[in-house]
């Protein structure tokens, strides 16, 4: 249960620490109306990749998971080599489905809760920090956020 107060009125964010033994420091974000609960996100820290670091996995790497979670307008402009399609706003359903579910609709195996190289992106990096703090609250704990989105990578690519 939460506990109203006059903190919970004011209108910008309060950061709490809480127990970290359930995952790491997060931030409360309350709403100024008394109906609402406090919005939880996690903290950002550690799980981003850069343009860099990304581009050093696509040469290399085998076991890359690269999750475009833009609309399919964004994505007829262009994408990342190599990445799969899941609109942001259905990443938590589409990564809790079975791995035959996930196969069947994605045509791709269901990356393993401990995959080592599983990023998202976006456009410009925000959706793509959603999607991943969503992988990660369903147990994919390595899951990274390209920060830079295809907005950076098509100006760094010349596309």
């Amino acid at each position: 249960m939460v506990r109203r107060s006059r903190l919970s009125m004011v209108s910008r964010p309060i950061t709490c620490h809480h127990n970290k033994a359930f995952g790491e420091v997060i931030e409360t974000v309350y709403c100024p109306s008394l109906y609402c609960s406090p919005v939880v996100m996690a903290n950002t820290d550690g799980n981003q990749i850069s343009y860099t670091d990304l581009k050093a996995l696509l040469e290399k790497s085998q076991n890359l998971f690269i999750v475009d979670v833009r609309t399919k307008e964004e994505i007829d402009k262009g994408r990342i080599p190599g990445s799969l399609h899941v609109p942001v706003d259905t990443v938590e359903t589409a990564f809790a489905l079975d791995a035959a579910e996930f196969q069947a609709k994605y045509g791709v195996a269901k990356p393993s809760l401990d995959a080592p190289e599983l990023v998202f992106h976006c456009q410009m990096g925000r959706r793509g920090q959603l999607a991943t703090d969503k992988a990660i609250a369903l147990g994919f704990q390595s899951a990274r956020n390209y920060t830079g989105g295809y907005k950076e990578w098509s100006e760094k690519e010349g596309k």
